[in-house]
């Protein structure tokens, strides 16, 4: 089983104070440019995996889905997303992306955010949902970059005047990683580059974009704490096709 973090009372509180938690997806900088990987969803069934407060649940309602999924391991975040959630076409389960299994042929999009760096096995992931859409599915996700997640926890650092390096550690030694963020002991699954895409492909995917994110000179303006991001990119995101 995955880890459930969200569940534990501090993480959730300290979650629950993030810009994207509380703005929803305004409060992702990485949202405008997922949003536009994305295909058009009307009249489409969709599956949010590790779907949260149910944000993108909304929005994909609102945008035409015929019947949209949400799923996720934390019984608080489905909590408050069912309170927040008045489409009728939206419903929400307890899913361990660990064990998923989804019917054949059930999705036409598949969507995820933030959440498959917690997966150990993210290539039998891959495969289910492969089989899990229907002919000429999409697949539309992100996950934190490798090259963040191999970064040392003490950010980057000035070698000399106006010159500045990101260390990264042992970028090319793969797997689970513990880091304290919001809560002690949090553990993700770090994967190179070159392995999340291969899994992809040979889980029978068609890669159709990846996009290392940056923020764009108006979010820059807007919120100049985005500065840091321009030293290594902190997400990936993916769109595929079956």
């Amino acid at each position: 089983m995955a880890q459930n973090i969200y569940d534990r009372p501090e993480f959730f509180a300290g979650y629950s104070r993030l810009a994207r938690s509380v703005a929803g997806l305004s409060g992702a900088p990485e949202w405008p440019a997922l949003k536009a990987m994305l295909p058009d969803i009307r009249g489409r069934r969709v599956v949010d995996l590790g779907c949260g407060f149910g944000w993108f649940c909304r929005w994909a309602a609102e945008a035409g889905a015929s019947e949209v999924l949400g799923l996720d391991l934390s019984q608080n975040m489905l909590a408050r997303a069912r309170a927040e959630t008045p489409h009728g076409v939206v419903s929400y389960q307890v899913a361990d992306l660990e064990t998923l299994e989804l019917g054949e042929g059930s999705a036409d999009l598949i969507y995820s955010s933030l959440a498959f760096h917690y997966v150990a096995d993210a290539a039998r992931l891959y495969a289910g949902i492969h089989k899990a859409l229907a002919p000429g599915g999409h697949l539309v996700f992100s996950t934190e970059h490798p090259i963040f997640m191999a970064s040392t926890s003490a950010g980057w650092r000035e070698i000399e005047p106006g010159v500045r390096t990101w260390p990264v550690d042992h970028y090319f030694v793969e797997g689970a990683r513990s880091t304290d963020w919001l809560s002690a002991g949090v553990v993700k699954y770090h994967r190179t580059l070159g392995t999340t895409l291969n899994a992809l492909i040979r889980a029978g995917f068609t890669i159709t974009h990846v996009e290392e994110f940056c923020p764009t000179p108006a979010q820059f303006t807007a919120n100049p704490a985005l500065a840091e991001e321009v030293e290594r990119p902190m997400f990936l995101l993916v769109s595929a096709m079956r």
